[in-house]
């Protein structure tokens, strides 16, 4: 896996130097444009936010039958619409990191006072932490059989649902029900955990920035400014939030390991630690701790590795063999750490391993925004168009996560043979958490945060890759939460399906091509 080439740049103020000229947007305008935009949702968060009881109050269906008005949805269209422009323009104008991070605070701000946007997710964890807190088993049941007094406020999908996430995260949540006393008193400790987990992934960012070589004041302004970050992880109180800073920080301990020749034990035992309480909130952090152990490879195990032009060739003299045999103190550490945190909270908890049994609990959503469940969408839809009726759904589902794990292996390998380099493998566990949002059986839009701090700290170039799916993926869900991808199934799953052939077929004419000279 090659790493893409180095930044001109060492610093934020070199960078924002060379941009200067052909800057389009002052900084000022990109600040107040993006806080006019959050100010915007937040007046329709006032109105149309995740309220209890439940109420669909906001569709794709109502808004264009004229039903929502003309005020809600035009705000809704035009904050998000500001949030987005201004964090693409932000790109070329950001001047320092400690800029990115008051602004994307500025952002943030409106939305915490006011009902969750996006998603009624939290008020699932609210009655998930009460069964805890009561001594019921929240894998057990949903919130409907653990009687759950804020069960009007669940989205009816979800009522009858186990918890689908690690012990970590529903003892947060327990503790958060707990100290509430409410529902409202609830989600605020629930949107203070997801607020810390951005500032950690904040503070711990520019340690995978400086050894990746990537400007600071850019790294922080994709991760943190990101709208996503705002509307869904801030205002939505995801905890794909809390799991993201965990990583980041597991991360950010494995780059402090590799710059040392010889680390304290206690170090990776510390990474692992942290990727492990990562993992025990959403499992697919556990896709870092391979790479995480790449990272932490001491330098005299990879005498050519922070050189800019490394490639396989160039450290043959260590071979594989001697690599893996690199690997196995960090290895041990980390995995050790990672496996007691886990089993550590599980026992604690009193939720033991029965955990593991609901990892694939969110699978009861089908849209086609994931791609494996478009691709099997469109077969069914093909198959129905010729008078054959299955539900092939599950099989590309399936075969999506057969996939998941060739790449995984594929990325791992290639990082290992070409290094191990620290840079190159902070790049590919960031890769690896988008290969499992893209090759997962289901996608939300908050799940694009998954990858975006940890390649947003390791790519060079090509960040239109990230920002792209970012900035469509904020766009995707009404305040209250209806996904417009429910009121274009077919359309969009045959675009998708039909979007990924052209790419397949692009990239195979693409390695066809004729050999470049030298």
């Amino acid at each position: 896996m090659p790493l893409p080439s180095r930044a001109r740049h060492d610093t934020p103020e070199d960078a924002a130097a060379d941009v200067a000229p052909a800057r389009r947007f002052a900084p000022a305008l990109v600040r107040f444009g993006g806080l006019a935009g959050s100010l915007l949702l937040a007046a329709v968060a006032w109105q149309h936010g995740a309220r209890s009881p439940w109420e669909s109050t906001m569709t794709a269906a109502s808004v264009f039958a004229g039903r929502e008005g003309v005020i809600a949805p035009l705000g809704w269209l035009v904050g998000i619409g500001l949030l987005i422009t201004a964090w693409v323009a932000g790109l070329r104008v950001v001047p320092s990191a400690r800029w990115a991070w008051v602004t994307a605070a500025l952002w943030a701000l409106p939305l915490l006072a006011l009902p969750p946007l996006g998603s009624y997710d939290v008020h699932s964890y609210a009655c998930q932490g009460y069964a805890l807190s009561a001594g019921l088993d929240p894998y057990g049941a949903g919130p409907q059989q653990v009687g759950c007094p804020w069960l009007d406020a669940v989205a009816p999908t979800w009522r009858d649902s186990p918890a689908p996430y690690g012990p970590v995260f529903l003892v947060v949540a327990a503790a958060a029900a707990k100290l509430g006393g409410s529902l409202t008193g609830a989600i605020a400790i629930l949107r203070g955990v997801a607020v810390a987990g951005v500032v950690l992934t904040g503070v711990c960012l520019p340690v995978l920035a400086r050894r990746c070589g990537v400007p600071t004041a850019r790294a922080a302004w994709l991760a943190l400014a990101c709208p996503l970050v705002a509307v869904h992880l801030i205002s939505g109180a995801h905890n794909d939030a809390l799991m993201v800073g965990l990583a980041v920080a597991g991360l950010a301990v494995a780059v402090r390991i590799g710059e040392q020749s010889r680390a304290p034990t206690a170090m990776p035992v510390a990474a692992g630690v942290l990727l492990g309480l990562a993992a025990g909130i959403k499992i697919t952090a556990v896709v870092v701790l391979p790479f995480a152990v790449l990272v932490a490879v001491p330098p005299r195990a990879r005498p050519d590795a922070d050189r800019a032009d490394v490639g396989a060739d160039d450290d043959a003299d260590i071979g594989v063999l001697g690599r893996l045999a690199a690997l196995v103190r960090p290895a041990v550490a980390m995995v050790g750490g990672a496996v007691a945190a886990l089993a550590a909270v599980s026992f604690a908890s009193g939720l033991g391993l029965g955990w593991l049994a609901n990892l694939a609990g969110s699978g009861a959503s089908v849209q086609w925004t994931s791609l494996p469940t478009a691709v099997g969408m469109t077969a069914d839809l093909v198959g129905r168009a010729f008078g054959v009726s299955g539900d092939t759904v599950p099989v590309a589902r399936g075969c999506g996560l057969v996939t998941l794990a060739m790449v995984l292996v594929a990325f791992w390998w290639r990082t290992l043979r070409t290094g191990p380099d620290p840079r190159r493998a902070v790049y590919g566990a960031g890769l690896a958490l988008a290969a499992t949002v893209v090759f997962g059986p289901v996608f939300h839009p908050w799940y694009a945060t998954w990858p975006l701090a940890v390649l947003a700290a390791s790519m060079h170039r090509g960040t239109r890759w990230l920002v792209v799916p970012c900035a469509v993926a904020s766009a995707l869900c009404l305040p209250d939460g209806y996904n417009l991808a429910l009121a274009t199934k077919a359309q969009g799953a045959l675009a998708m399906t039909a979007g990924v052939l052209v790419l397949a077929v692009w990239a195979h004419r693409r390695d066809r091509g004729p050999a470049r000279p030298g």
